[in-house]
């Protein structure tokens, strides 16, 4: 006998957020790691209480660039576009499932203006030792992908070539 499925989208259900991301995955092991109000005493003094409109969480400006390197994103508008959809990473970001998300020209923009090299290279290093601390990063093995850098000598030689 036939079966036709049902459509879905016109159901409506009560589900929680908590309940949507499996109880091992890798955000939630570093969200348990790792404190992430100290962000807040890094860029204190990169924010005015009393010029401008509300801000992005500067904490989810950090995990979101953090999900960009974890899981390999190209670039900060295919974030963007991936915390829409992903329930992990809005789980992560505490936004709720109506939320909207931040735009990634607002990420790109903080990140660029407001943030300096050297307040993020000091929450990133943070975030790292935090990780290692818990025995979720080791600094036995590390493995450089070198594709880009045996590209780049490839097309000198064949420059060098050509030139001579």
């Amino acid at each position: 006998m036939l079966k036709r499925g049902q459509s879905g989208c016109e159901m409506m259900e009560m589900v929680w957020l908590e309940d949507l991301v499996p109880k091992d995955h890798l955000l939630r092991k570093i969200e348990a790691a790792v404190n992430f109000e100290k962000i807040y005493e890094m860029v204190v003094d990169l924010y005015s209480e009393s010029n401008g409109k509300p801000s992005i969480d500067p904490v989810v400006l950090v995990k979101m660039v953090l999900i960009q390197h974890l899981y390999g994103l190209p670039s900060l508008r295919r974030t963007a576009s991936e915390v829409e959809v992903n329930m992990a990473y809005r789980w992560f970001l505490e936004y709720g499932l109506k939320e909207e998300t931040p735009h990634f020209s607002t990420l790109s923009y903080n990140l660029k203006h407001r943030f300096t090299s050297e307040t993020v290279d000091q929450i990133f290093a943070w975030i790292l030792n935090e990780i290692a601390e818990a025995g979720y990063l080791s600094p036995t093995a590390v493995f450089i992908d070198g594709t880009h850098i045996k590209q780049m000598q490839t097309t000198k030689r064949r420059y060098k070539k050509k030139s001579a």
